[in-house]
């Protein structure tokens, strides 16, 4: 079992940053990618980023390239640096863990989820 705790979340201008991270837990050893979701009211899951632990390119959604910046630290800690945010990045977001090894924005074989944190951007 891998436990995952988002944190970071808040309220924002538009404009401005936050940076998110994701503290897994427990058997760690199993997990090579991890990834950041999120969800708005009414709208579908999608995947924002995601990266692998094998040193392949972590991959982003068209809608965050170029603003959001995912990273990880001892592949224990996983961080989403969101830039230039904007109304439409209004979500909750989710952590997410898999023992798949390429990155990947599906959520579909991603074993292990977070509970989640919100982030609200306003003017």
């Amino acid at each position: 079992q891998v436990q995952l705790v988002e944190s970071g979340g808040g309220s924002v201008q538009i404009g401005g940053s936050l940076r998110l991270s994701c503290a897994a837990s427990g058997s760690t050893s199993s997990t090579y990618s991890m990834a950041w979701f999120r969800q708005a009211p009414g709208k579908e899951r999608e995947g924002v980023a995601a990266i692998s632990f094998d040193g392949l390119d972590p991959v982003y959604a068209d809608s965050v390239k170029g603003r959001f910046t995912i990273s990880d630290r001892a592949k224990t800690t996983v961080y989403l640096q969101m830039n230039d945010l904007k109304p439409e990045d209004t979500a909750m977001y989710y952590c997410a863990a898999s023992g798949r090894v390429w990155p990947s924005l599906q959520s579909d074989g991603f074993t292990y989820w977070g509970q989640g944190t919100q982030v609200t951007v306003s003017s």
